[in-house]
């Protein structure tokens, strides 16, 4: 196998790796000893659901999150200057897509490195599969302003971009303030906006549904209190 660094997409939850990931992914992990992770405890957990008989402790873990430095991140890629291949693994979903992973990519690709995206659940690609939306210009803006006044001017923000540019409008939310974000939205949107809210995806609550503002406010709110959500407005 060609040394590389290895993007290795995770579970978005409880899913049978076999329905989502491609067996080259398995392949490629058991290969790789050295491995960049969010958070080793979630990622050892990760690398065992691929293969239950993993030697866990024969691999090598860097953390990289927010709080790394660039002097750290540095370093991390010396195993692959000397020549053996690295994994990159994100909390969930595909690495650098909305994660610190990004900023190892980067430094892979000024030295040179070969990088190698494997294939793998991306919440924002499959929510926009799922809502019926413009496909062809969709935005991503990760987490909206937590104060509500700011909130509600940041939806209407993305509100009149959804008009003017003809482009889905695509944002998260941390689990336990999903229902405060629905009743902003109900509350802040036009009548006519579509939303679709797409919870636990590709897992076995999976739930996509699109409906105008005023057709939410007249079914209600589901409760999503616990369940990754990522909300998509569009006109």
């Amino acid at each position: 196998m060609e040394t590389a660094l290895y993007l290795v997409p995770v579970l978005l939850g409880d899913t049978d790796p076999e329905r989502v990931l491609p067996a080259w992914n398995r392949e490629v992990i058991l290969s790789v000893k050295h491995f960049i992770v969010e958070d080793v405890r979630s990622a050892r957990r990760f690398l065992k659901k691929i293969d239950r008989e993993i030697d866990i402790d024969s691999l090598t873990f860097y953390t990289l999150n927010k709080h790394t430095s660039p002097e750290e991140i540095s370093g991390f890629l010396r195993p692959l200057e000397q020549g053996l291949s690295m994994g990159v693994i994100s909390e969930a979903g595909c690495p650098a897509i909305a994660d610190p992973g990004a900023d190892v990519v980067a430094l892979a690709q000024r030295k040179g490195i070969k990088v190698v995206p494997l294939v793998g659940p991306s919440s924002i690609l499959l929510a926009v599969m799922g809502s019926g939306f413009n496909g062809q210009s969709f935005a991503f803006h990760g987490y909206l302003p937590i104060e509500p006044g700011e909130r509600a001017k940041r939806l209407k923000q993305l509100e009149q971009r959804m008009l003017t540019e003809d482009q889905t409008q695509l944002f998260i939310e941390t689990p336990y303030r999903n229902q405060k974000m629905i009743g902003e939205i109900l509350r802040t949107c036009c009548p006519q906006t579509k939303l679709c809210i797409a919870a636990g995806l590709t897992c076995e609550e999976e739930y996509i549904r699109t409906r105008t503002v005023k057709e939410w406010q007249k079914e209600g709110m589901p409760d999503l209190t616990k369940v990754p959500c990522i909300f998509l407005l569009y006109k």
